[in-house]
């Protein structure tokens, strides 16, 4: 007897060693600070990132920011919508700066479809409708301020932002819309009385429907924030989320 592999042995490990080369790289670690959570709804389990802050006191109410991702943050790993394209959306208001200026909870859901709202009806999709069930469970876990509950998000998430705010006007104090590249500007007066800051490019297949959803808010009394940056496609977030005051902005909108 002897322990030398024979052939075939041989080419089996090299098999094995080939494939584990051309494996798929694992998903990307999301930061520990993000707990990782399950929502329930009857049999669906609808995975989420949830930042507490830290020494969180039940004893005070605290602001609570919810973010839609893109398309790039969609799966089912529940790391994916807080990385990527989507860690400017996810992290600026974790820092340590604006947390200790503006302690916050941020919950960051994760769809595996391709929308959070339905184009046509401009109303919240079913997976739009489980973003909002995971916001008011966390209201009855945590002491969340009901006066500070704010969405924000970017391509698909910001055409989601517009549905929820319009969906349900009564639950945001603000909402900060990017580079959505649709919504329902007939559906702007069910959200005309949520402060809102939209950004967009100017590059942007979605800055003609931009244009249509401020001026439908301003028609329907609003007064809309809007940013929108020459020479610049759909990444707005990369100066968006550069802008001096938005953090300061969005923590000041009060219902």
């Amino acid at each position: 007897m002897t322990d030398a592999l024979t052939l075939p042995a041989v080419a089996a490990a090299a098999v094995l060693i080939l494939a584990s080369a051309c494996a798929s790289p694992p998903p990307p670690e999301a930061p520990a600070s993000f707990e990782p959570r399950g929502y329930s709804s009857g049999s669906e389990v609808m995975p989420y990132r949830l930042f507490i802050p830290a020494g969180y006191d039940k004893q005070r109410r605290y602001p609570l920011v919810l973010w839609l991702h893109g398309v790039g943050g969609r799966g089912t790993d529940n790391a994916g919508q807080i990385a990527g394209d989507q860690v400017l959306g996810t992290h600026v208001w974790t820092t340590a700066d604006n947390q200790r200026r503006h302690p916050a909870f941020v919950v960051v859901p994760q769809s595996s479809t391709a929308r959070w709202s339905d184009g046509g009806t401009g109303r919240l999709s079913h997976d739009g409708g489980l973003a909002i069930g995971i916001v008011e469970a966390l209201a009855r876990e945590f002491s969340i301020d009901p006066h500070r509950v704010y969405v924000a998000g970017q391509s698909m998430g910001g055409v989601g932002t517009f549905a929820a705010i319009a969906d349900r006007p009564d639950l945001f104090a603000a909402a900060i819309p990017l580079c959505a590249f649709g919504g329902s500007p007939e559906r702007a007066e069910a959200m005309a009385a949520v402060p809102i800051w939209v950004f967009q490019g100017d590059k942007d297949s979605g800055v003609d429907t931009s244009h249509k959803m401020i001026a439908a808010l301003k028609k329907a009394g609003a007064h809309p924030r809007y940013t929108e940056y020459r020479d610049v496609g759909h990444d707005v977030w990369t100066r968006a989320f550069a802008e001096p005051d938005l953090v300061d902005w969005l923590f000041a909108q009060h219902k």
